[in-house]
Formats: structure tokens, C-alpha cells, sequence
């Protein structure tokens, strides 16, 4: 059985949204983190938003990015949408109940990978299927912007390991308690 880990970027003040705040901070180490974080998962699993900025993105930076833009750009993508209909970038799309999808995802092998995608997050939060957050907070405070955790999601976690980039970035990883 699978596990669906969600890696976050976030500032102290819990905003996840546009995170070019977050290239002062990225160095080697996380760089290398995150390459494990895509080599361990089977798919990704995202919402519409991230699934077509990162279609976007991701074709055109493959020649800089090298291995990890490969790995981007040629593992399964599962996507959770209502509104699009024509699925690219070796992507499908969840169809039917959104939980009831996704938990039958959790039954095969692979583990699937959440970035950004929010709203998708807040939403398996609420409906117990994510097994692990494994949070970047970059020490930044902006003040404004859209918070990783809607209002009215709850959850218990308890902390599984940390560690600390030489940059001072505190990345977390969590479980539900």
C-alpha cells in the first residue's frame, strides 16, 4: 500500500502561495532533499492549479534541471479537476468522488507525491488520507498571501524528524497523531 506524502514550502507566517521568497534560501541540500522526496514517489498527485503551472513550467526547464526535470516531467501525474477535460503531461484525471479516488490510489504500491496544491491538501487533510507533511519553513515573514491551511482544517501531527539547511530553513516531517 502506497502513502501520500505532501511537501511544503512555507514562510514562518504560514503563507505557501507564490514562493519566490524561497529562492534565497534553496541551496544543495534542499535541492537534494527534494530529489529524494520525487525519486521515493510512484506519481504525483496535484490539484488543477499546481498541475498547470507546473505543465507549464516544467517542459521548458527540463535542459537546466537535468535528472529531477526528467523525473517531473515523465512520472504519472493523477490530478483532482472539475474543470478540465483533455488530460497532458502523462496526466489523468480523478474522476467521481474525490476521496473515494484518491483512497483507491493509497491501494496501490507507489507512493504519491503532493506539491503545492492546497486546496487538495486541506481537503485530504480533512478526510484523514495523507500520511505525511514534510514541511520546508524558510525564515521569511511576508505578511500577506495565501496560508497553507485553510480556516476550519484540523489536524493533530507529531513530529517524525528534523533537521536545518545551512540557510536556516527548518524542514519538518509530520504524521498524524
Amino acid at each position: 500500500m502506497g502513502k501520500i506524502v505532501a511537501v511544503e514550502y512555507v514562510t514562518l507566517d504560514g503563507v505557501f502561495e507564490e514562493p519566490a521568497w524561497s529562492g534565497p534560501y534553496f541551496n544543495d541540500e534542499l535541492g537534494n532533499w527534494q530529489a529524494a522526496n520525487l525519486r521515493e514517489a510512484g506519481a504525483l498527485l496535484l490539484g488543477r492549479r499546481t498541475y498547470e503551472g507546473f505543465k507549464a513550467a516544467w517542459p521548458q526547464m527540463e535542459a537546466e534541471t537535468g535528472d529531477f526535470g526528467v523525473r517531473m516531467n515523465s512520472m504519472p501525474k493523477h490530478v483532482a479537476t472539475t474543470t478540465l477535460t483533455e488530460p497532458e503531461w502523462n496526466a489523468t484525471f480523478l474522476a467521481g468522488e474525490l476521496a473515494d479516488a484518491v483512497a483507491k490510489l493509497k491501494t496501490e504500491p507507489a507512493n504519491l507525491l503532493i506539491n503545492g496544491s492546497a486546496s487538495l491538501v486541506n481537503y485530504l487533510t480533512r478526510h484523514n488520507l495523507i500520511d505525511e507533511y514534510r514541511i520546508m519553513i524558510y525564515p521569511v515573514v511576508t505578511g500577506e498571501g495565501r496560508k497553507l491551511w485553510d480556516e476550519g482544517t484540523k489536524v493533530a501531527l507529531k513530529p517524525t524528524d528534523t533537521w536545518q539547511t545551512t540557510t536556516g530553513v527548518q524542514v519538518v516531517t509530520y504524521v498524524p497523531a
